[in-house]
């Protein structure tokens, strides 16, 4: 098939479009950045340079490479800081989850591309009843006050890719994690600036990068539209996971902070994720797009990217 891959040297895209290529598929892979086409040509694919906030050159590209899949993989995660301030951290993701899918369902839609794949995120389930979510459970109707703007374009994305287009799915990642991803991450936590807050009841859904694209890939080639949440089998609580990195990458146990002292040093987002984040529940993508995660536990997917950063 032809597919248009955008955002295709980020965390997902670089092991999406070798997949891709690998499996016999004909990849238009875009980026914002003149210097990574060599790379991006390198891996087999057709490289373009666009900004996918600008409308006309997304059309362009798209009718170019006369796609039948699109696949969006565009954010600025990488630009992010410490999340106080959430809707101001993700402003070029919401852009990009906004008007960037609007851009690539106009060009879908010229071109005739009936099955576009997004990447969405599993944070915007309601912080009560059960602590695993599947698709079908209801999204928060109250986000923290700093990061309404941030959960509403993730909504967005979430409701018109699959009402857009005859084949819209968008695949609800959970937290990323792998060489390259989040290594920041590794940092805070060695350095012990990433405590338990509360008794550290907030469950999280973690997907290694390397995962996260096989999932995309089987959306690609098959499975009923629809959204999905595409996470690893092991929902946990932070009190868990968070003090098992600390011991992996040598680090003394995480301090812990009452919730005013959180709030008051870290602020109400990061608050409510360690204390009442929901995970979900990656049953819906294993029936239907026929993924299975290749760290079905991030205690073994936790131990193989410490151990490779640490080469």
């Amino acid at each position: 098939m032809r597919v248009f891959v955008t955002g295709a040297t980020g965390a997902v895209g670089r092991h999406l479009v070798p997949g891709l290529v690998g499996s016999g598929h004909q990849v238009t892979a875009t980026t914002r950045s003149p210097g990574k086409v060599d790379g991006l040509r390198a891996a087999g694919a057709e490289p373009v340079v666009v900004d996918g906030l600008d409308r006309d050159g997304v059309i362009a590209a798209v009718r170019a490479a006369e796609p039948e899949v699109i696949v969006h993989q565009m954010t600025a995660l990488s630009e992010m800081g410490r999340l106080r301030h959430v809707d101001q951290e993700f402003a070029a993701t919401s852009a990009l989850r906004t008007r960037g899918t609007d851009n690539l369902l106009a060009a879908a839609k010229e071109v005739g591309a009936r099955r576009v794949v997004a990447q969405g995120h599993n944070f915007i389930y309601a912080r009560t009843g059960t602590m695993v979510k599947t698709e079908d459970d209801p999204l928060d109707p109250r986000p923290v006050p700093s990061a309404v703007e941030a959960m509403a374009a993730i909504r967005y994305l979430d409701r018109v890719v699959p009402e857009s287009v005859p084949e819209g799915l968008v695949l609800r990642y959970g937290t990323f994690y792998g060489p390259g991803a989040s290594d920041q991450f590794v940092e805070g936590v060695r350095k012990r600036q990433l405590p338990i807050i509360g008794g550290g009841t907030g469950v999280w859904s973690f997907i290694e990068t390397f995962d996260a694209a096989s999932a995309a890939q089987a959306a690609v080639e098959g499975g009923p539209p629809g959204v999905y949440n595409v996470v690893d089998d092991e929902p946990a609580p932070v009190s868990e996971w968070l003090p098992y990195l600390a011991d992996l990458v040598g680090a003394k146990p995480p301090m812990r902070l009452p919730v005013w002292l959180g709030r008051l040093l870290a602020g109400e987002f990061i608050v409510t994720q360690m204390t009442q984040a929901r995970g979900a529940s990656n049953a819906k993508a294993r029936a239907e797009l026929a993924w299975t995660p290749k760290y079905p536990s991030w205690r073994d997917g936790f131990r193989t990217w410490v151990h490779s950063a640490s080469r």
